[in-house]
Parts: C-alpha cells; structure tokens; sequence
C-alpha cells in the first residue's frame, strides 16, 4: 500500500504540534508531596515525591494569611509567600499565593515572576499596579488604580510593580502559575548583583554619572 508524501508531512507536523503542546505531562496519582530526600521517595513527574499512602493533611496546610506582615523596611511593603517551600503538596500543581501588606506610600517594586502569571486581588487599601509589555510591544505601560474587590493580571515574565497610594495600609492577595514563582527584583537584581557589574557598563546602559551608579550598587550591595 502506497502512502503519499504529503499525508506523511501533515502526519509529522500533528506529532510536532501535539509534542510542542504537552510541555507539562499529565498527573500520575492524585498529588506528589515533595520531599527532600529521595530515599524514602518514589520519581513521579521529574520530581521526588512522599509515597501518597504517608501524605497527610498537613502536607497541604498553611496556617496565618490573617497576619499582616511587618511592613518595616525600605520599601514599606511585606510579601509572605506560600508556595511548594511552605506546602509540600503544592509540587507539581502548578499553583501558589502571597499576601502582600504595603504601609501608605509603601511599595512592591518592579519586579519579574520569571516562571507565572500573576492575577492579584485588592482587600484594602488603594492601588496603583500596572506592567510594562516588552521591547517587541515598545514597552507599553499598563496600568490601573486598584479599590477593594478589583483584580488586575500580570502576564508571565513582565516587569511590573504596585503602589500604595493611599493613606491607610493595603493588603491584597495574588494567585501565580507556579509551585515556584520566582522573583527578580530589577534594582536589586542590577545594582546588587554579586559581584557587583562594572559601573562603567551600566553608566553607559543607564545613560548615568559612572559616580551615581558606583552610589547606587553601594546602596543596594547584598
């Protein structure tokens, strides 16, 4: 039996498609509590997991989102994490949250998630919050001013930020995409990286004074 070359090319290209599409395969048991040592843990899904029959409940626990986080810091803001780190069973799920606390006028400062999405939720407070899309984009800013009950998404790997605009602490709740977000704080990450880049090169990237860089990476030296 003949088999034309063009139903073998558009055979080919639907195996490509479908493998492209699976890059995250699908659950083999009903969750895979991560473990740190993979002796007493069975490979699942790339990862070491608990045998599920020695899963517990608290393997899926976190207690005290009701506790504001202290805000007393050079950003006056407090980020408290729940992620695969505080609960085991969040591996492989694909999923976390923070609760972010901001003091009036505090902030989360540009940053990155470089592995999700982020899609965040105002309880208190006012918001300024917005991101920045990327240079193929030409570095679109979008932004809104956030009250109580709004939601606002920020898409995988931009640059974005909130702002306490108001006079009265913030606190607001976000969703990522990931059992481990990820954060790359862009000043941080630039000016204090270790060791630090030469400032003659990010006086030039940053069209500034070689002397106000040099200020810069003292101030934000890890």
């Amino acid at each position: 039996m003949m088999v034309s070359k063009s139903l073998v090319l558009v055979t080919i290209l639907a195996l490509v498609i479908s493998l492209v599409k699976a890059y995250d395969p699908s659950p083999l048991q009903d969750f895979c509590v991560a473990i740190d040592d993979p002796k007493d843990g069975v490979f699942v899904n790339g990862k070491f997991c608990k045998d599920p029959k020695q899963a517990k409940a608290d393997d899926f626990f976190f207690p005290g989102l009701n506790i504001a986080g202290s805000t007393n810091n050079k950003v006056k803001s407090n980020v408290t994490t729940v992620n695969v780190e505080q609960i085991p069973g969040l591996n492989t799920m694909g999923i976390s949250l923070v609760r972010i606390d901001y003091a009036p006028y505090g902030q989360n400062p540009p940053h990155t998630h470089p592995r999700a999405t982020e899609i965040l939720v105002l309880i208190e407070g006012t918001l300024y919050v917005g991101f920045v899309s990327s240079n193929q984009d030409n570095n679109r800013l979008f932004a809104k001013v956030l009250h109580p009950g709004d939601v606002f998404v920020f898409p995988i790997g931009m640059i974005h930020f909130q702002v306490n605009i108001g006079k009265v602490p913030a606190v607001a709740f976000a969703g990522l995409s990931s059992q481990n977000a990820g954060v790359i704080t862009i000043a941080d990450t630039v000016f204090g990286s270790n060791p630090p880049i030469n400032p003659d090169f990010l006086a030039m990237a940053f069209q500034l004074d070689v002397n106000i860089v040099k200020d810069l990476e003292a101030k934000f030296k890890n």
